[in-house]
This record gives C-alpha cells, sequence and structure tokens, in this order.
C-alpha cells in the first residue's frame, strides 16, 4: 500500500514540477531576450548562433528557475491532494502528512545534490561560453541596411547614398558615395545612374557594381606647400566598375574565451578557494613589505640626521624623538633635516595610499570568489527550504491549479530574493562576513519551513479566513 501510494504521490509531483521548472525557465529567458534586444536585432545572427545562446542562458538560469519551480511544484501537488479530499482520506486511514511527504523529500534531495553539482560543474561553463558569445554579438555590428534618401556611414571610410532600390530585382539607382580612405575629406566622389550590391559569403566584402556614371577626385597642388587647389580636379566617365570595399566588424569574430575565465562566475570550487587563498597570501605579503618599507625609511631618516650631528655629540633617546635629535643641529642642518622628514612623510603617505586602494580591490575580488563559493551550497539548501516551505502550505491552502499557488509562490520567491540579493551586497561591500551574507536567507526561510510542517501536520488553519473571523466575533461577543 505504501510503494502505491509513494508513486501516486511522486507522479503527482513531478508533473508539476517539470511543467513549473520549463513555464519559469522560458520567463526568465524572454525576460534576457527583452534586456538584450537591441544588441540581437538586425545583427544577421543565424540560427546555430541564436540556439547557442539560447542554450548557454537557459543553463546560467537554472539557479533562479529551479527553487521557485519546486516551491510551486509542492503547492499546486500538495494543494490538488487536498482540494480532492486525498489528504482527508488518507490521514483517517491513520497515514500522516509526514509520511506522505517522505517520498517527495527524498526526491527534492535528490534534485537538490544534483542541483550542487549542476552548479560547480556546469554552470562555470555555461556562464563562461554565455558571456563570450553575448560580447562577440554586442560588438558585431548591424547588418548591412542602406535606405533610400539617407547616407549610409555605418561602413568604415565610405559614405554611401541611394535613391531608389527596385524591391523585385535589387537594382539601386542614383547612387553616390564618398571615399574616405584617404583622410582628406570629400576629395573622392563616385555618382552612377545605376548599379548592384551583394555582400560575399564569408560577409568580408561588399561588392558594389555601378552602370553608367562618373569619378570625380581633386589633384593635389604642385606648389611650395602642396595646397588643394580649387580650379584643379580630375573626372572620370565610365560604363561598368566595380567596388570592393572590405567589411570590419560585420561578421561575428569569436574571441578567446580565456579571456573570461578569470571571473569568479566561471569557476567551481577548488578553482575559487586556490584564487581565494592566492589573494589572502597576497595581502599578507604586501602587508609585511609595506612594513619594513616604511620601516627602511624610518631608519634611513635617522641615519642621515645623526650624520648631519657631530658624532661626539650624539645623544639618541629612547624613546626617540625628532626634537632630541636637531636640538644640536645648526640652522642650515636642521631645515635640511625638516625637509626630508617632510619628503618622506609625504611619500610614505603617497605609498600608503596606492596600497589602500590595491588592497580595498583585492578585498572586493577575495568577496566575491568567496560569495561565489557559498552560492554553490545556497541553490541546494534553497531548493530543499522551498519544498518544506511549499508542501505544508499547499496542505493548508487546500487549491489546486496554477491560481492561488502561484501568486503564494512569487510572494515567498520575492521575499526570498530580496533578502538574498541584500545579504549578498552587504557581503560584497565588507559590511559583513560572506558566510552571514549569503546564508541569512535561508536563516530566515528555516523556522518559517518549521513551523508551517509543524501547523499543517497538526491541522491547523493558519491561513483560513473563517477561523480568524470567528475569533473576532467569540471576542466581541464577550466584551458585549
Amino acid at each position: 500500500m505504501f510503494k502505491k501510494l509513494h508513486v501516486l504521490s511522486v507522479k503527482s509531483y513531478l508533473g508539476p514540477l517539470a511543467l513549473t521548472f520549463f513555464i519559469v525557465l522560458f520567463l526568465l529567458i524572454m525576460q534576457f531576450l527583452w534586456k538584450y534586444i537591441d544588441d540581437l536585432v538586425g545583427k544577421g545572427l543565424t540560427f546555430s548562433t541564436l540556439s547557442e545562446l539560447l542554450l548557454y542562458t537557459s543553463a546560467s538560469l537554472v539557479p533562479m528557475a529551479l527553487p521557485l519551480a519546486i516551491l510551486l511544484a509542492a503547492l499546486m501537488s500538495f494543494g490538488n491532494m487536498g482540494e480532492n479530499l486525498e489528504l482527508l482520506a488518507l490521514k483517517a486511514a491513520g497515514i500522516s502528512l509526514y509520511r506522505i511527504m517522505i517520498p517527495l523529500a527524498l526526491l527534492t534531495l535528490v534534485i537538490s545534490v544534483l542541483a550542487f553539482f549542476f552548479s560547480n560543474n556546469v554552470l562555470p561553463i555555461a556562464n563562461l561560453k554565455m558571456k563570450s558569445l553575448m560580447r562577440d554579438i554586442q560588438q558585431q555590428k548591424p547588418e548591412l541596411q542602406i535606405k533610400e534618401g539617407i547616407f549610409y556611414n555605418g561602413i568604415q571610410n565610405y559614405s554611401i547614398r541611394i535613391g531608389k532600390k527596385d524591391r523585385k530585382t535589387g537594382v539601386l539607382y542614383d547612387i553616390t558615395v564618398y571615399d574616405h580612405t584617404a583622410d582628406k575629406g570629400n576629395v573622392m566622389v563616385t555618382l552612377a545612374d545605376s548599379g548592384l550590391m551583394r555582400i560575399t559569403p564569408d560577409k568580408k566584402m561588399l561588392v558594389v557594381t555601378m552602370f553608367n556614371g562618373f569619378n570625380y577626385s581633386e589633384v593635389q597642388g604642385e606648389g611650395r606647400n602642396k595646397q588643394k587647389s580649387n580650379d584643379a580636379f580630375r573626372r572620370d566617365k565610365f560604363d561598368k566598375q566595380l567596388f570592393y570595399i572590405e567589411l570590419v566588424g560585420f561578421g561575428l569574430v569569436r574571441s578567446d574565451e580565456n579571456l573570461f575565465k578569470n571571473s569568479h562566475q566561471m569557476m567551481n570550487l577548488s578553482q575559487l578557494s586556490f584564487e581565494g587563498d592566492s589573494l589572502i597570501n597576497r595581502i599578507d605579503s604586501g602587508t609585511l613589505f609595506l612594513y619594513n618599507n616604511i620601516s627602511s625609511i624610518n631608519n634611513l631618516g635617522k641615519k642621515i640626521v645623526s650624520n648631519t650631528q657631530d658624532t661626539d655629540s650624539i645623544v639618541i633617546a629612547k624613546p626617540l624623538l625628532f626634537d632630541s635629535l636637531t636640538n644640536n643641529l645648526k640652522f642650515r642642518q636642521k631645515a635640511t633635516a625638516i625637509t626630508f622628514a617632510i619628503n618622506n612623510a609625504r611619500s610614505i603617505k603617497n605609498y600608503i595610499d596606492n596600497e589602500e586602494s590595491t588592497y580595498t580591490f583585492t578585498k572586493r575580488r577575495i568577496n566575491r570568489l568567496y560569495i561565489e563559493w557559498h552560492r554553490k551550497f545556497t541553490l541546494s539548501v534553497c531548493c530543499l527550504l522551498f519544498f518544506f516551505i511549499g508542501a505544508p502550505l499547499g496542505a493548508i491552502i487546500k487549491k489546486g491549479g496554477l491560481g492561488m499557488p502561484l501568486v503564494v509562490s512569487i510572494l515567498f520567491f520575492v521575499f526570498y530574493y530580496v533578502i538574498s540579493i541584500t545579504g549578498e551586497k552587504i557581503a560584497r561591500d565588507a559590511e559583513s562576513t560572506t558566510f552571514f551574507g549569503m546564508w541569512i536567507s535561508s536563516f530566515i526561510l528555516l523556522p518559517i519551513g518549521v513551523f508551517l510542517t509543524y501547523k499543517a501536520t497538526h491541522d491547523a488553519a493558519i491561513l483560513n479566513m473563517d477561523f480568524y473571523l470567528n475569533l473576532v466575533k467569540k471576542k466581541f461577543k464577550k466584551k458585549k
């Protein structure tokens, strides 16, 4: 009996889980496309390039989609069982809510472990490829589109204008081309009655075939200063002429992915730990080096001051004071010592300021590394917590479908997301430890999950409005 019950409960849970996961993932992908729509439209991207980008983007959005899907699926499955009185029948048969939740909790535990391995092994690679491909797409120039009656300046060193375009034949009329390759202004102009344009298959060259036109070019003067003469120009007539214009930046050029490997989002646990320990050692060695440098500068200053005095009259007090060193100096020697001390203090201050900025940058880098290190674990824990929030809530609400469960899921997820982002910010700004900043959301959700599970197993009506209305009515009756 229990095996059949477990199989039925798992089936009722897996369906909503798969459905909600892909729905949430689809919505997040749409949000991504809406955010970067200006970088993607008009670039002439192939279907394979777009598919590759969406595949990597989908993998990078799993950490946000999976916890919300688990919360919504748990709410829906237990809400459906409560609405159909299945939970009531099982409890009447002596089966507690704990026993009903055990197989689903074990399944969620397996999903959480898989989510950890995904976050540690697959997610860094997906982030690396997605960031690299997105950067290449953003650097690509828009697709070549020359409109009628407007000068097109998207091609480097050329300005092209067409008067009219035949949509059926592709023939262009009234063509004007300004050639700026000589970097001397509008000294070379080509006018043609008609022509054709085509791009080579590798998208590296634009071939312009022009018919019945003229080439105009200004001739350089032959005087001492080689100034241009307004009257000296050259005109060449042609029946047919070919222009080969190099297209720079129009094709998708894939950059080296190794350029992005040092980012914290592209590392697994071992790489994050190694990089963090290396930076901590660098800070320690830099602090020791700073201390030794300042000590050596101070010792040099003491030596210079002592060399300006008579060796017979040197008496160094302990602790060492500047006045005790300069009392026996002459005026010029004292001025030299003071000038050296001022320059010494300024150099030390500049050196400390530079080291402080380096330390701040390195410390932020360390915080980001350890934030990402903790994030690998918070994803798995978040999946478990959301199950133990969604399952008892569904049993209490007793509403299935996508209505009430969807509203409650979004409210809880927004609550979790705001706390998580706030904790990450204070950890990144070193206002708290990275452990506290990354785990504060889990610490807050844990007692909520325990409380809801306890109330659901004891049939508490914490979300039943009639229960609270009856309490209010009883209080008013007592007062009367």
